[in-house]
């Protein structure tokens, strides 16, 4: 698992017009090359009469599968601009495709450019980018005359609490990222004079609303 990424918050979609062509954006998250292409291919379904359906979409924790598709329009016009944005924000697992209905007026080469990047941005504002941060889950198991120090302290210096089970003593799952698990399971022993027993429980991301370049 990589320590963090940047990728898209999930589905999304707007719409632009360009001197009378309207271009409607769809965006959504896979981790997967073939939910990518099964993506694609339900836009094209649902826009089967529109004049091109231009995609591209970046895949995998080392960006190891990318494709750009002009569908018709113009070598490297319509899917290379679509797939810049998404280099360009350095998002991971992203699939975006823009759906064109030609109003009459040519663009050119440079304004389908120009276009296709312009509607790539408008679908990521409207769906937002996050930052996953890989984080260990601490099991934090303590008696209950500890808890309202514990979680006092735990809030003030941001940690989240993932979830709080209750027994005969009280055991908290406290999230901290991948490569500082010491310093959170050595602030807990300071903080309960030794009396805490922890355990790390896998892995989980843990995700944070970031903003996007056009």
């Amino acid at each position: 698992m990589l320590a963090f990424y940047l990728t898209v918050s999930g589905y999304g979609e707007a719409e632009i017009e360009i001197q009378k062509s309207r271009f409607i954006v769809y965006v959504q998250r896979a981790e997967q090359e073939e939910a990518a292409v099964a993506f694609i291919e339900q836009i094209k379904k649902k826009h089967w009469n529109a004049t091109h359906n231009c995609s591209a979409y970046v895949i995998g924790g080392n960006d190891q599968w990318q494709k750009a598709d002009d569908a018709g329009e113009p070598s490297g016009t319509a899917g290379k601009p679509i797939l810049e944005i998404i280099k360009k924000n350095q998002l991971k697992d992203t699939v975006i495709v823009v759906t064109r209905y030609f109003g009459g007026i040519k663009l050119g080469a440079g304004g389908l450019i120009r276009a296709y990047g312009k509607s790539a941005s408008a679908g990521l504002k409207a769906v937002g980018i996050t930052q996953r941060q890989n984080h260990t889950r601490i099991g934090v198991e303590i008696d209950y005359t500890f808890l309202g120090m514990l979680e006092n302290q735990l809030r003030l210096q941001g940690y989240r609490i993932e979830d709080k089970i209750f027994t005969d003593t009280i055991r908290l799952i406290v999230l901290e990222k991948v490569g500082q698990e010491e310093i959170l399971e050595q602030k807990v022993i300071d903080w309960t004079a030794g009396q805490a027993a922890l355990t790390r429980e896998g892995q989980v991301y843990v995700e944070t609303p970031v903003t996007c370049q056009e």
